[in-house]
């Protein structure tokens, strides 16, 4: 039975069903080997030569497909249809082919776009070699991606503490949010103001109206600029009568959009599902394993001639014929790599409905929904409208108004599907009644309405793989790892589905943007792009590429050696100064210490990456604030080095100050006397900013006395600690050891009382054992057979398990612990070890003991012989 390898067992099984008990079917689990991560890897002093290492969960994956291509020596290798698919099987080809005793017949390459049993079948008529251009332009990708993650990750460990990595798309992405984000901050926003009202036709029925001319001129944007301008506005609306000049009805019609390819089903699937493109893309392939999608990594949108028949033959039956355009639509590919754009991305069977296909998994019936809708919609007919468009204005002319609506005269492929929108539309959808030229028009109200201009609004995954795309950054099979990457390396986090910059990100983006400019320039990247796709397409050579890109690359790496640590902060200080030191209002110094007034303000950096605002009179002056423009209502709020004033009680003053370890309120001042004052944690719950005089006061009243135990008359007292709020039964003066219980809420430490602390104490107590009490086993099994010891099995909180000496080893679900024999036992025990690398000492044998010498036996005396007696006869 010749072998056909395919990357998962899901793929492998929906396989083996259609080609049957001809054919052995297995899976390599993804990528069987790569490039190791460490220096050497890729060799450019040695023609590039790349170095590859087998994954040591895929060694089991290959021994299995070797131990099934000695019964049958004819390998098919059907990976996936894209760069990555060619690649896996150039590396199993490769693999295969070194091992030793193993004489491969014949090695073939198939390729399907969809698991159906048409398809799959049709490919296994069709065998090819692997394309040797496809595997150069994934080589090259490879090396590229390892050069610039090896060479220039380690200049940021070192010149930028923090910094985790960098990479040669990532880096790019990563300065899109940052500069969108930048952009953001140094938005201004501009006041505007609209003037609507609400009129009545000679019918009684009403419509609103927007104000588009005034004083006989038509007004812009911007022309009623504050309230005053508004309110003249509405009172010449109101003191005139206005009549109907003219009404406009045009058709038009509305097309639906192409079917998917990966970029706009990782938007969609966000806009509408709010779904990352990373699970986007998981939960695509699980359909397209289950034989329901074709293959979902694509940049093309055309549809093969027999789908396009099936999409409308099945609007036809679900719709009507009348939702059937005359002529099929034809989309055409604009994929910059069209060698390697396949089909779009579709259900394989138009037919099927997400009900028809009994899809157990939520989130895969929500994607396969909107792939067969927007399939079907791609192929109907246009929706019709109405737009109309009525002018209102005075006799004089110096009024003018006008109202927008429209009519929907046919649904059109609106009835299956409409394409989300990452903006506000900007046509007006409300219909409007029966209004006729020249008839006049009664005010019921006229209002005018406050704006501000907005801020371009920060990106969402959707938004980001669209303007990549855009770019020509990256390809479809990266930009869910590109995005999962800069948010798992800590640059960018999300927050309502909107991708915002961390400081590390923001200050790798300055680092690289100043030190390496071209290498996170946009047009550099998408030419990059370009010819990596030229080399797939057969039209380079790889190599040329990567020697081109490594001579610069390289120098610039090299002039970098030299850095401070010092210089690139002050680079970055003088790069990031109208962010982080806009111009004040008054014309002073913006880097002055609004501390200490003398030393310089400037941007520093912390162990942990973080980036914050600090004096350069340092540790003289201890002035703070968090990296990024100054917030001066945040800075009127905030604690200064030297502590924040709450109020007096009792004669002292009552401070919160930021410690070490977070806010902290203190008593007093710290003296030769008294050089600890009393002090307390200030709750993360709170807001240190906000804390009250009265908040201080009973923070510092804590620990609190509960009373006496009733039971021993040890003191009990509620406090608040490094985990929360908890109760201690523990000795007065020492407060130290003694039994600790959590309270569930903040409040209870000043209300909680006797009764209810002595059940959490008991409760506490309980769960542990007893109190000072070794835990008492549920079953002896007796000695360890080869060790020696005591072995038991004891009921745990995460469920029963074996003890013996100080190995703990649970006891599988699968068995009951009254069944345990010991030698299972055992063997949990020996396995538990080897896993914390403990080793289980075998007993030695009692040495034998040498036997005993014999004292010499003492010859018996010699019996007289007595007559034998005669028997009777």
């Amino acid at each position: 039975m010749p072998v056909v390898v395919v990357e998962s067992p899901a793929k492998a099984k929906t396989i083996n069903k259609y080609l049957g008990s001809d054919y052995t079917v297995l899976a390599s689990y993804g990528h069987i080997r790569d490039l190791p991560p460490k220096n050497g890897s890729v060799d450019p002093d040695n023609d590039f030569d790349m170095i590859w290492e087998v994954a040591s969960d895929s060694k089991k994956h290959i021994k299995a497909i070797v131990d099934a291509l000695k019964n049958d020596p004819n390998l098919i290798l059907a990976t996936d249809p894209d760069r990555e698919g060619e690649a896996i099987s150039w590396h199993l080809e490769q693999e295969l082919n070194n091992k030793r005793g193993l004489k491969i017949q014949s090695a073939s390459r198939v390729v399907f776009n969809a698991i159906t049993k048409t398809a799959v079948t049709e490919a296994m008529k069709n065998p090819r070699r692997v394309d040797a251009p496809l595997v150069e332009a994934y080589l090259a990708r490879r090396a590229l991606d390892y050069l610039v993650g090896f060479n220039l990750s380690p200049v940021l460990w070192r010149k930028l503490p923090g910094a985790k990595s960098a990479g040669r798309v990532q880096s790019v992405t990563l300065r899109l949010i940052v500069e969108r984000e930048m952009e953001i901050e140094a938005f201004k926003n501009r006041e505007f103001w609209t003037v609507k009202a609400v009129l009545t036709n000679a019918r009684g029925q009403s419509f609103e109206a927007r104000l588009t001319t005034l004083a006989g001129k038509k007004l812009d944007k911007f022309d009623l600029a504050d309230a005053t301008q508004a309110e003249m506005a509405v009172q010449a609306v109101n003191s005139r009568d206005l009549t109907v000049q003219s009404v406009e009805a045009k058709p038009a019609t509305r097309n639906p959009s192409p079917p998917f390819m990966t970029s706009t089903l990782q938007q969609e699937a966000s806009r509408k599902f709010g779904m990352g493109a990373k699970h986007c893309m998981s939960v695509a392939q699980r359909l397209y394993e289950a034989g329901l999608i074709t293959y979902m990594r694509t940049d093309g949108i055309d549809m093969a001639p027999e789908a396009v028949t099936g999409a409308r033959e099945a609007i036809s039956a679900k719709f009507g014929k009348e939702y059937v355009p005359a002529e099929a639509r034809i989309y055409k590919n604009k994929a910059k790599n069209a060698q390697e754009a396949h089909e779009c991305v579709r259900p394989t069977d138009m037919m099927v409905s997400v009900e028809d296909a009994k899809i157990a998994d939520a989130d895969q019936r929500k994607l396969y929904d909107l792939i067969w809708k927007r399939t079907l919609a791609s192929q109907m007919a246009a929706a019709r409208l109405e737009r109309t468009v009525v002018e209102i204005g005075s006799a004089d002319g110096q009024v003018g108004l006008r109202a927008n609506g429209q009519v929907m005269m046919f649904d059109g492929f609106l009835r299956v599907y409409e394409e989300g929108r990452d903006d506000t539309p900007d046509e007006d959808d409300k219909r409007l009644p029966q209004i006729d030229q020249g008839e006049k028009t009664a005010k019921q109200s006229v209002d005018s309405e406050q704006h501000f201009t907005q801020p371009p609004p920060r990106y969402t995954e959707a938004t980001l793989v669209k303007r990549m795309e855009e770019l020509g950054i990256g390809r479809p099979s990266t930009y869910a790892s590109i995005v999962t990457t800069i948010q798992d390396r800590g640059y960018v986090e999300k927050d309502r589905n909107r991708l915002i910059p961390q400081d590390k990100g923001r200050l790798v983006t300055a680092f690289l943007s100043n030190y390496f400019h071209r290498y996170v320039e946009y047009d550099f990247t998408a030419d990059l792009e370009n010819q990596l796709d030229a080399v797939s397409a057969g039209d380079a050579d790889y190599k040329k590429v990567l020697e081109r890109f490594w001579r610069d690359f390289s120098a610039a790496i090299a002039e970098t050696a030299d850095l401070r640590i010092g210089e690139v902060l002050d680079k970055i200080n003088e790069v990031l100064e109208p962010h982080l030191f806009p111009p004040t209002e008054d014309g002073s110094d913006p880097r002055l210490c609004p501390n200490c007034g003398e030393g310089r303000l400037s941007m520093r950096t912390a162990r942990s990456g973080g980036a914050f605002i600090g004096c350069s009179q340092y540790p003289e002056c201890r002035y703070t604030r968090p990296f990024g423009p100054p917030d001066p209502e945040a800075e009127a709020s905030a604690i200064p080095p030297d502590g924040k004033l709450l109020g007096e009680d009792q004669g002292d003053e009552i401070r919160i100050f930021k410690g070490r370890f977070g806010p902290y309120v203190q008593r007093g001042a710290a003296t030769e006397e008294t050089p600890k004052p009393p002090r307390q944690s200030v709750p993360a719950a709170w807001e240190p900013e906000a804390l009250t005089l009265e908040e201080g006061v009973r923070l510092l009243a804590l620990p609190r006395l509960i009373g006496t135990h009733p039971e021993d008359g040890v003191n009990v007292w509620a406090n608040i600690g490094r985990y929360g709020p908890y109760i201690k039964h523990a000795d007065t003066t020492s407060h130290k050891g003694g039994t600790n219980a959590n309270l569930e809420d903040l409040e209870d430490v000043w209300t909680v009382g006797m009764n209810r602390a002595v059940q959490l104490l008991a409760e506490k107590v309980a769960s542990r054992g007893g109190r000072g009490k070794a835990a008492v086993p549920i079953r002896e099994l007796g000695e360890h057979p080869e060790a020696g010891g005591a072995v038991n099995i004891y009921d745990g909180k995460y469920g029963p398990y074996v003890k013996w000496e100080k190995i703990n080893a649970t006891i599988p679900d699968t068995v009951e612990p009254a069944d345990l024999t010991m030698a299972q036992a055992v063997d949990l025990i020996d396995e538990r070890a080897a896993k914390s690398g403990k080793k289980v000492t075998k007993k030695k044998a009692a040495p034998k003991k040498a036997p005993a010498k014999k004292a010499a036996a003492k010859k018996p005396a010699a019996k007289k012989k007595t007559p034998a007696k005669k028997s009777a006869d």
